[in-house]
């Protein structure tokens, strides 16, 4: 008679390699493109922001899996939001700064000057280069894998990564407490009228049930975590380990070199 041994761990899901983003530590994400996203703080010129934003959303289309939300994202929001925040920061660059530069557009005694565009421009692809490399981790990315990953490899204690976690997870609860909140109200034909100070009544309306429910599910929350012995043991073991591997190495390793050879070639270190 044969013995099985029962592994305590849950399989890990498997990815394709195209999706290659889903199989990586969340840290490995994290460590990637942190560095690059500290110094783009520190850019002032237009092509290193342009080249990160370029790196980012190649390692995006390559790597993730993209709906056509997440395409409509990140190829008409972003854009769309980087134009008009660089007009609007060009709009607000004092004159007397770049009146040295070419004019670009004079309406009056109004003048915007190629100097304060660039400004602004810089300013929009510096923080969509930002956002970009954050998605590369967001859009790949679980709350759950991220706590997991943070207690396994940076010894983050369990009891502040899976409160944290459990809070987290009040808000879509919320949602739903808030929908049903709302369905009863109409079934009770309390519709309260149109107009904004109609929508300033009902939301009045909903701010007790809404507290009473959170009370519960916190309650039912602290029961359960009561009852795992939540908090009794200076460790815990986990069902679904997060490992740090091969490829993740890999992987902090080419955007940082990617990040670094930007910065070499692109960045102007001499001032003009």
């Amino acid at each position: 008679m044969s013995t099985t041994v029962l592994d305590p761990y849950a399989a890990m899901a498997g990815t394709s390699r195209r999706e290659f983003l889903y199989a990586l530590n969340p840290l490995a994400k994290v460590a990637a493109v942190a560095p690059a996203m500290i110094m783009l703080v520190f850019v002032r010129d237009l092509a290193t922001p342009a080249a990160f934003l370029a790196l980012a959303y190649a390692v995006i289309l390559v790597g993730a899996r993209l709906s056509w939300r997440l395409l409509l994202l990140l190829l008409v929001v972003i854009p769309a939001a980087m134009i008009v925040i660089g007009i609007g920061f060009s709009l607000w660059v004092d004159a007397a700064l770049v009146d040295s530069t070419a004019p670009f557009l004079q309406i009056g005694g109004w003048t915007i000057f190629s100097g304060a565009l660039q400004i602004g421009f810089a300013t929009a692809l510096r923080l969509g280069a930002i956002t970009a490399l954050a998605l590369v981790g967001g859009l790949t990315t679980s709350g759950p894998d991220l706590v997991r990953a943070s207690i396994q490899q940076l010894r983050v204690p369990y009891r502040v990564g899976y409160t944290a976690l459990a809070a987290f997870r009040f808000v879509p609860r919320f949602g739903h407490e808030l929908s049903v909140i709302r369905a009863a109200h109409r079934v009770r034909g309390h519709h309260g009228g149109r107009g904004p100070f109609a929508r300033i009544a009902r939301g009045w309306g909903y701010i007790v049930p809404l507290l009473a429910g959170a009370i519960r599910h916190a309650e039912r929350v602290a029961l359960a975590m009561d009852a795992r012995a939540f908090g009794a043991h200076a460790t815990r073991t986990e069902r679904h380990l997060v490992p740090f591997r091969t490829r993740d190495v890999v992987f902090i390793v080419l955007l940082l070199a990617a990040s670094a050879a930007i910065f070499i070639v692109l960045f102007p270190w001499q001032p003009a």
